[in-house]
């Protein structure tokens, strides 16, 4: 589980139980590559189609760079998007431990967490990939962030110290100094746990409420945004059963639904979504599809543009379940699982035109890509894995 705790040399627990033997060994030697196009991206949510005439597209992998047999900062690669084929071009150094990327809606400027005791979030210009700075967190080990939609705010989680962060972004793309921080004092810890542990911070398909997962409260919280001031103002609150630790949250496309990966039982759960009000409801616990002689934890969701099918990443199992998603995205029947042919799944992503899904597998140090059948909702591996040191974040563009 993520649970956080201290082991050898002050690592977290979640960052310790996805370290194994045989995390992959890359040298890493800084090597130019074509900025990426200004192509719109949205998380969790529908994506536009991207041009792919254009050639190989651009690929960043987080890492941690104080972990043994880690990375020295943001790799930096490219895929094929008819093939899936990746190809490293070396690493973006000056960024300690990104563990979570993300990319302005813009497409010019790269986000990362420091997942450090002193948390901070840092911003990088693609075009010449220059950093244009790093921001407090104000909180102990970021895990999670994502663009506001707007463009003009960073959202942040500080699972360490189970708190909220938001920065401003300017026009260039640089933070601007935290507007807010909230830390997550009520309910209580749940069963096992010592105190909150803020695993995301999204905004809902709605586009005027914010959702914070909390593994460690077993709580959903909604907030609303002061779009002038960069404030939050909590509207809500989710709980799940006392135990589940949830950890990450993906909308269907229709806006009224999402699904719940609960780590710590090993469930995932269909919730109804009130867009009016930010009101979640969380629905009963079902499979992640994962046997019962291994410890699985699930990670992060996946559906698909057209919302027909849902994908998750079980670490443990190291597999991905299939979903059909039915009834208007009310209901996620399980399919089957497919070997993810890695070690420890962190996360997963669909490319732009989500014909591929990218799987960053911790432990075995590898990126492996599937292709993605939009009609059936299968997958297919798409050629090798690519090795790429402590592998926990993979972003196509």
């Amino acid at each position: 589980m993520d649970t956080e705790a201290t082991a050898s040399g002050g690592w977290s627990r979640r960052r310790f139980i996805g370290v194994g033997a045989g995390a992959a060994a890359v040298v890493a030697v800084p090597s130019p590559a074509a900025p990426p196009p200004a192509a719109a991206r949205a998380t969790d949510m529908r994506r536009p189609p991207a041009d792919r005439s254009a050639g190989p597209r651009p690929l960043y992998v987080g890492t941690y760079t104080s972990a043994p047999g880690g990375g020295t900062g943001i790799g930096l690669a490219s895929y094929d998007p008819e093939s899936g084929a990746i190809t490293g071009s070396g690493t973006l150094t000056g960024v300690p431990d990104p563990s979570y990327l993300a990319v302005h809606p813009d497409g010019r400027t790269l986000y990362a967490v420091d997942e450090r005791q002193d948390g901070g979030v840092t911003a990088v210009r693609l075009a010449d990939r220059r950093v244009l700075g790093t921001r407090s967190t104000g909180g102990a080990g970021p895990c999670h962030l994502s663009v506001h939609p707007s463009g003009r705010w960073l959202l942040s989680a500080n699972y360490g110290s189970g708190s909220v962060a938001v920065h401003p972004i300017a026009a260039s793309g640089a933070l601007g100094e935290r507007t807010d921080l909230v830390t997550h004092a009520t309910p209580p810890p749940g069963p096992g746990q010592e105190g909150p542990h803020a695993h995301q911070f999204l905004t809902a398909a709605d586009g005027r409420h914010l959702l914070a997962v909390d593994l460690g409260t077993d709580t959903v919280y909604t907030y609303r945004l002061d779009a002038a001031r960069g404030t939050l103002t909590e509207t809500g609150q989710a709980h799940t059963r006392p135990g589940a630790g949830p950890r990450h949250l993906t909308f269907h496309p229709g806006g009224r639904h999402a699904y719940l990966a609960n780590e710590v039982d090993d469930t995932i759960a269909v919730c109804a979504y009130d867009p009016s009000s930010g009101r979640l409801t969380i629905g009963a616990p079902q499979s992640t599809g994962s046997s019962g002689d291994v410890t699985n934890y699930p990670a992060q969701i996946l559906v698909t543009g057209d919302g027909r099918y849902a994908f998750l990443a079980n670490r443990g199992h190291n597999s991905l379940a299939r979903y059909a998603v039915e009834a208007d995205g009310a209901r996620l029947r399980l399919l089957g699982t497919v070997p993810v042919g890695g070690d420890f799944p962190r996360q997963i992503a669909f490319s732009p035109d989500g014909r591929l899904l990218f799987a960053a597998n911790q432990r075995s140090g590898t990126v492996t890509v599937f292709h993605v059948d939009a009609d059936r909702g299968e997958l297919r591996p798409a050629g090798e894995p690519f090795a790429s040191p402590v592998a926990v974040c993979a972003l196509p563009l």
